[in-house]
């Protein structure tokens, strides 16, 4: 019986992870740091999440920094409202607020506002840590274990500038999706450790276009940041990019309409 019953809860897991997956908007469009700009909503807020999800962006992207009592937060700098994240604890973050009011979000709170819905995926940063690269490779570790703490791996996929933090991800989770942000490692040894796509600035990319035909030939993800202007938007997508990170997402959806 114990057997039948773990079977029926596994296959009830696999259904609803299939569901989320197929669910997302297929749009291109990856919200930087939320859709916070035409309303002037506090970037990487729960409020600029909420918008992101309500004009149908595929992703919601958002910056993860771990603090001194190992508490993973959202927010984009080091520093929260003037205080170090890294060298301050979760109490004393909750000193200061957004300007919306807000709190500091943790991470589990994010996830959990993002897994209310099942068209904008969650593309999370994790930054690499101005403490050394062991604490870079613990915070991508313990974002990917939170994401799995939450069952919210069909919602995740991943972002870094550390390298070494991707592989930890990588590493945690075989099946975690992390591309790379910083532009210095080719689309071949991306997928020789295991990334699963690149996420480079629009300069690095003007210089090396063969770049995005070279990742689809082996199967990697492309996305280019942070585009607001039309004319690159426009020459992104004619290259096939597969996503566009931007601070402008409802101009990028008069280029890219939804296909849901």
């Amino acid at each position: 019986m114990q057997k039948i019953i773990f079977s029926l809860l596994l296959m009830t897991f696999f259904t609803q992870t299939t569901l989320a997956q197929s669910a997302f908007h297929q749009n291109k469009i990856i919200a930087h740091r939320g859709a916070w700009k035409a309303n002037g909503l506090p970037q990487n807020s729960i409020a600029s999440l909420r918008e992101a999800v309500r004009l149908g962006c595929e992703g919601s992207e958002f910056d993860v920094w771990m603090t001194a009592d190992e508490v993973l937060v959202v927010n984009h700098d080091h520093d929260f409202q003037g205080m170090d994240i890294e060298i301050s604890t979760y109490e004393q973050l909750l000193s200061k607020t957004l300007p919306n009011g807000e709190k500091i979000p943790t991470l589990k709170a994010y996830l959990t506002e993002g897994m209310t819905q099942k068209g904008t995926k969650l593309i999370l940063e994790f930054k690499p840590s101005q403490l050394g690269v062991a604490r870079s490779e613990r915070v991508g570790e313990l974002s990917v274990r939170t994401v799995q703490e939450l069952g919210a791996q069909a919602w995740v996929e991943y972002i870094t500038f550390s390298y070494e933090g991707g592989v930890k991800a990588i590493a945690t989770d075989p099946k975690a999706k992390v591309a790379y942000l910083n532009g210095d490692k080719t689309p071949l040894e991306l997928k020789e450790a295991g990334f699963f796509g690149f996420d480079y600035h629009i300069s690095l990319l003007r210089r090396m276009p063969q770049w995005i035909a070279e990742a689809k030939t082996l199967g990697l993800t492309t996305n280019s940041w942070t585009i607001n202007k039309e004319e690159d938007m426009s020459w992104l997508l004619e290259l096939g990019v597969d996503f566009i990170t931007t601070d402008e997402p409802e101009k990028l959806a008069t280029l890219v309409p939804s296909k849901k």
